[in-house]
């Protein structure tokens, strides 16, 4: 399987995880061109005055995980996150989520961006 169908699938695990945790997904690649130096949010998701954008990573170990996601990527994720609050008009809460997928294991940790 290629690094991008493996990236893919592991999105399709975590929109499945988060749906089992009551959550709606909104939207799937969220895409943001200029203004936030093109970011793409993975998962957007909601459960009631919650919306969480949702960073997923496919890696062979946690540690690896986290040290995918750079400093400059958590500044254009959430400057593309801000855009779509305001387009949006959401006024309750949010946070940022990394779920990590390690072979057939999800690791959901939140408020971690």
């Amino acid at each position: 399987m290629t690094t991008y169908r493996a990236g893919l699938f592991s999105e399709f695990l975590a929109r499945l995880y988060l749906r089992l945790h009551g959550f709606s997904i909104l939207k799937s690649r969220y895409v943001t061109g200029r203004h936030t130096g093109r970011a793409e949010i993975d998962i957007i998701a909601r459960r009631g005055d919650l919306v969480i954008f949702v960073e997923v990573k496919n890696r062979p170990s946690i540690e690896a995980a986290f040290e995918a996601i750079t400093y400059a990527q958590t500044q254009r994720l959430r400057s593309a996150a801000e855009t779509w609050l305001a387009r949006n008009q959401w006024r309750g809460d949010a946070r940022f989520d990394v779920i990590v997928v390690t072979g057939w294991r999800l690791s959901w940790f939140k408020n971690a961006i």
